[in-house]
C-alpha cells in the first residue's frame, strides 16, 4: 500500500500556515460520522488530511470538538483478551484496540477496570497495565478471602481498587455484605473501592458506606434513575459523601442513565446536578467497549459532554488533577 504520510505532512504544513493567517476560517467545527474504511485518506474537522484509523467499539471517527488537555485520564475502560480464562470468543476489546481510541480522543492516562468476564481472575488485567507503564491504574475484582501478598503483588503492579459490581445481583460474584470486609482489606493500601449499584442499593448501604475505612467510587453516576435523576433520596446519599471527601464518583456511562439516545438528557441533568455539589470529586470514563450496547456510542461525543455539562475549567480538573489525586499519577 502505497505510504501517504510525507504527502499528507507536507498538506497539513500548508494548511498550518494558512490557519495562522485565517483564524476564523479556520475555526470550521462540523463532526464527521461516516464510516470510513481503515487506511483510507480523511479531511478532519479542521480540514487537515490525515488516515483514517477505525476504533472497534466505538461509533464516529471525529475527534472531540472541545480541546483535550495533556495528561487527560479515561477512568473507566474495559479490556477484554481471549488469551485469558473467561473473556470467549470476543474481537476488537484488547489494549491495543483502546490504544487507538486513545489516540483519536487525546487522552494519555487510563483506568482499567477488570471486566466481569474474567471473573475475579486479574491476569488480563494485570497483563494490560504491564503494557501501560505509568500512564495506567488498575481496578480488580477480587474475593474477601485473597491473601495478603497477592494484594501486594496487585498494588505493586498498579491496582488502587476493587470493584464490586452489584447493579444486576444474578449475576454479581460479591454482595453488599463484603462491603465491609473488602474495605478492611484494602485501607492500609490506600486503594478504594469502586461500587457499581442500584439507586436502591445505594439506600440500604447508606450506613455502612457512611463508616468505611476506605473511600468509595459510585460508577455511572451512581445509576440513578433517569426519571427521578437528582430528585432520587440516593443522590443526597451519594452528594454528603461527596462533600465530606469520603467518596467519589465517575462521570460515565451516559447512555446507561437515560430514556433518550445523544446527548442524552437525563445524564447530563444528573452529571450537572453531580458538578454543582463537588466538582473536586468527579472522574470522567468512556466505558469502552460499552459491552452492554449493540449499538456503540461516540466516544469523542461522550468526551464532548463533559465539557459542556461543566465548562473549560471544571473539565481540565476532572479529567486532569482529579484522577491524578484520585489513582495516585504522577
Amino acid at each position: 500500500m502505497h505510504d501517504h504520510s510525507s504527502s499528507i505532512n507536507a498538506i497539513n504544513a500548508l494548511y498550518s500556515g494558512w490557519e495562522s493567517r485565517h483564524p476564523a476560517a479556520a475555526k470550521t467545527n462540523r463532526r464527521d460520522t461516516a464510516p470510513e474504511r481503515e487506511g483510507t485518506i480523511h479531511v478532519d474537522r479542521f480540514n487537515r488530511l490525515r488516515v483514517v484509523t477505525a476504533v472497534p467499539h466505538s461509533a464516529g471517527i471525529a475527534p472531540p470538538r472541545h480541546p483535550v488537555p495533556a495528561k487527560a485520564c479515561d477512568a473507566h475502560l474495559h479490556v477484554l483478551d481471549s488469551r485469558f480464562p473467561g473473556a470467549g470468543p470476543v474481537a476488537g476489546m484488547t489494549l491495543a484496540d483502546y490504544r487507538l481510541l486513545q489516540r483519536r480522543l487525546g487522552t494519555s492516562r487510563a483506568v482499567l477496570v477488570q471486566a466481569k468476564h474474567h471473573g475475579t481472575d486479574p491476569a488480563a488485567l494485570l497483563d494490560a497495565l504491564a503494557q501501560l507503564g505509568p500512564d495506567g491504574r488498575g481496578i480488580a475484582v477480587l474475593p474477601p478471602g485473597t491473601p495478603d501478598e497477592e494484594f501486594r503483588r496487585l498494588n505493586d503492579a498498579g491496582v488502587r481498587g476493587l470493584r464490586l459490581s452489584l447493579w444486576n445481583p444474578a449475576d454479581a460474584p460479591l454482595s453488599l455484605a463484603d462491603l465491609a470486609p473488602l474495605a478492611a482489606r484494602v485501607a492500609p493500601l490506600g486503594w478504594h473501592l469502586q461500587l457499581h449499584l442500584t439507586a436502591a442499593q445505594i439506600l440500604e448501604a447508606a450506613d455502612v458506606l457512611a463508616t468505611l475505612p476506605c473511600p468509595v467510587v459510585f460508577d455511572h453516576m451512581a445509576r440513578l434513575p433517569p426519571e427521578d435523576g437528582p430528585e432520587h433520596p440516593a443522590f443526597a446519599v451519594v452528594a454528603r459523601l461527596l462533600q465530606s471527601g469520603r467518596a467519589w464518583a465517575k462521570l460515565s456511562g451516559a447512555y446507561l442513565n437515560t430514556r433518550s439516545g445523544p446527548p442524552y438528557p437525563e445524564a447530563g441533568r444528573i452529571a450537572r446536578a453531580f458538578i454543582a455539589e463537588a466538582p473536586e470529586r468527579l472522574v470522567w470514563g468512556s466505558d469502552w467497549p460499552h459491552v452492554t450496547e449493540p449499538h456503540k456510542p461516540d466516544d469523542a461525543l461522550l468526551l464532548d459532554l463533559l465539557a459542556e455539562w461543566a465548562g473549560p475549567r471544571l473539565t481540565d480538573r476532572i479529567l486532569v488533577d482529579n484522577p491524578a489525586t484520585l489513582y495516585g499519577f504522577a
